[in-house]
């Protein structure tokens, strides 16, 4: 889908330079059991790319000899590669924040059930894509049936001691506005969240993230069809922020693909934009064993505006 969006150029933002690497997020496949509208990576059922068994022992032994603090797992659904847990395990045994991009919907998945023991078994912190507390707003971005399976697998999560209080089982919910418009604030979203979802379900979490649509992939093709995507951009920019520069995730983050290359997000992953850090036009994952990332530039495109407009987008949610 990329050839159908307009050219992402270089010349409106401001540059960008690394600092410190503290985390690795790792796409290890892009098949995931659903297709939803605003994803960005276009993964869905019929997806076949995945990280090789060479390639996942690779990356444990960046994990063994490498810095970071942090093994951030996504996809598609990452769950459905077949060494998903085998990788757990080793970084948990490495000292290393494991975060789980879960969709909730593989929890219940045929040969998936025990996940959710899993993932508490490593005190995996689970990130939960759940676009609102409302099932028709959910079932129209994700599909039908889908938020049913959402609250199910909350439950379940809940039940395992998963975002309660005094527990250290980390559950936090992602948010995705539905359209081409910035995400509300995220301390007020969060709130009603937590009171819908405890008083309709009786659902708890820890934190509510929100993040802004990129203007890229499945979400970008489907603003240029409806004629929506120059409008966006011009959002985007009008509500840059200089202020969010200094957080965004890009500059403590590498971005690895299923195939072992480097990126400085995920976004810049679905783009093909290499790191220009690097001695290689095309860097790869055992090139982080060789040589130190800090103050490199980090490449960017006019998409990054999403990432810096209003209160600021990461995968951790708002940056201010």
């Amino acid at each position: 889908m990329r050839d159908t969006l307009p050219l992402l150029n270089t010349l409106d933002f401001p540059p960008l330079r690394r600092g410190a690497l503290d985390t690795l997020q790792v796409n290890l496949t892009y098949r995931c059991n659903q297709r939803c509208l605003h994803c960005h990576v276009n993964a869905g059922p019929t997806r076949t790319e995945s990280m090789s068994p060479e390639l996942v022992e690779l990356l444990c032994d960046v994990i063994d000899a490498h810095p970071v603090d942090t093994l951030d797992l996504t996809g598609g659904a990452p769950e459905m590669h077949p060494q998903f847990r085998t990788l757990v395990r080793r970084a948990r045994a490495a000292g290393l924040k494991v975060i789980d991009r879960c969709n909730l919907t593989i929890l219940s998945e045929p040969g998936h059930e025990d996940l959710a023991n899993f993932l508490a078994a490593e005190q995996v912190a689970v990130s939960a894509s759940l676009p609102c507390y409302s099932r028709d707003n959910v079932d129209s971005q994700r599909g039908d049936g889908v938020f049913e399976r959402s609250i199910e697998g909350l439950r379940k999560l809940n039940a395992l001691g998963y975002g309660q209080p005094d527990s250290n089982l980390e559950l936090n919910l992602v948010y995705n506005p539905q359209g081409p418009s910035l995400p509300p604030p995220q301390q007020a979203l969060e709130a009603d969240y937590k009171q819908h979802l405890q008083e309709d379900f009786g659902i708890q979490f820890n934190h509510l993230h929100t993040i802004t649509n990129q203007p890229i992939a499945r979400f970008g093709s489907t603003l240029v069809s409806r004629g929506q995507f120059d409008n966006y951009m011009q959002l985007l920019r009008d509500n840059f922020s200089a202020d969010n520069l200094a957080g965004v995730m890009c500059r403590g983050t590498v971005s690895v693909d299923w195939r072992g290359y480097l990126y400085d997000c995920d976004f810049n992953q679905m783009l093909d934009l290499p790191m220009p850090v690097l001695a290689s036009d095309r860097p790869h994952l055992r090139e982080l064993l060789e040589q130190p990332l800090n103050q490199h530039p980090i490449a960017t495109r006019d998409h990054c505006f999403a990432c810096t407009a209003g209160q600021g987008s990461s995968c951790g949610g708002t940056l201010n």
